[in-house]
């Protein structure tokens, strides 16, 4: 648990497009800063009639709207009211700036966003007066490189994934870290994922859970043709490079974090490396990673 002398005087709220779930819990958050006489930046994708709406119940009659890159510069804490893929947006846009975030879960996993909103206002208390955990994550540089030349460059906080756009082909790649050759293999395709996405598809397509702590990069392929392939977890400061090899006729993507992508074509390199900038999530004191991973993954408990 971290005790910290910080002071959240300005926060900013970002939520998710959709808005609609959120919106009982998002009155309740600005009825909650009002009250702890926070200056408060909404991002300016909340739509207006939410806004409206708390206007007119005299909540947010000194709240401010702004753009991301406002509230990146001008803001102590991000509260993220949404759900993981709503964090992952808010992070992949603030990163440069190492703004903490919090997160309140209105989604349906919640590994990121950890804070229900029933516990909204005990959880924000706590960390508004400096008691929290506090956890350092990074994200993936992805790069394409056609001809030597930059084509493609997206960030991702879970993952990068080489695949099939249209049909049900497998596509052969070769990989090297650090410049060493590794493998050739036929496949679906592979994710190459941070401990955070170790909980996405990494783990759907059979990879290892890995501590969001650890300096480590997972590399899972999708569905191999040969049955020795497995999993591999490298150090996070190891050069990635995926060269496309054949797409057996069909077409190739990279995605980031399930949003950005760009074909790729045969003979082009998929660069990945740690990003320099780190992002720091905040957690209400009684954080545990591990019950986190029993509650959401239906792990049993010993009674």
């Amino acid at each position: 648990m971290n005790k910290s002398s910080m002071k959240f005087n300005t926060i900013g709220v970002i939520t998710k497009p959709q808005v609609e779930p959120a919106r009982k819990t998002l009155h309740a958050l600005f009825s909650f800063l009002k009250n702890k006489n926070c200056h408060v930046i909404l991002d300016q994708q909340i739509p207006d009639n939410i806004i409206s709406s708390a206007l007119n119940n005299n909540i947010a009659d000194k709240f401010e709207s702004a753009s991301r890159k406002t509230i990146g510069e001008k803001c102590d804490l991000v509260i993220v009211v949404g759900g993981d893929g709503t964090i992952l947006n808010a992070v992949r846009s603030l990163s440069h700036v190492h703004v903490p975030l919090v997160g309140i879960n209105v989604g349906r996993l919640g590994f990121l966003a950890d804070i229900s909103p029933d516990k909204l206002e005990e959880s924000l208390e706590e960390i508004l007066d400096g008691s929290y955990r506090e956890e350092q994550r990074f994200l993936l540089e992805v790069k394409v490189l056609r001809d030597n030349k930059v084509i493609f460059e997206a960030d991702a906080f879970n993952d990068a994934v080489v695949h099939i756009r249209d049909i049900a082909r497998m596509i052969e790649f070769e990989t090297r870290i650090n410049d060493e050759f590794v493998n050739h293999q036929r496949a679906d395709g592979i994710v190459v994922a941070t401990p955070t996405g170790s909980t996405a598809y990494a783990l759907s397509a059979g990879g290892p859970l890995l501590h969001a702590t650890l300096d480590a990069i997972t590399l899972v392929p999708i569905s191999p043709h040969t049955l020795s392939s497995r999993p591999l977890v490298v150090h996070a400061n190891s050069q990635i490079d995926i060269l496309i090899c054949d797409t057996k006729e069909g077409i190739a993507q990279v995605t980031c974090d399930g949003h950005a992508s760009t074909d790729v074509h045969v003979g082009d390199h998929i660069k990945i490396n740690r990003k320099e900038d780190r992002i720091t999530l905040l957690h209400p004191k009684q954080h545990n990673h591990y019950e986190i991973l029993r509650e959401k993954l239906g792990w049993s408990e010993h009674t």
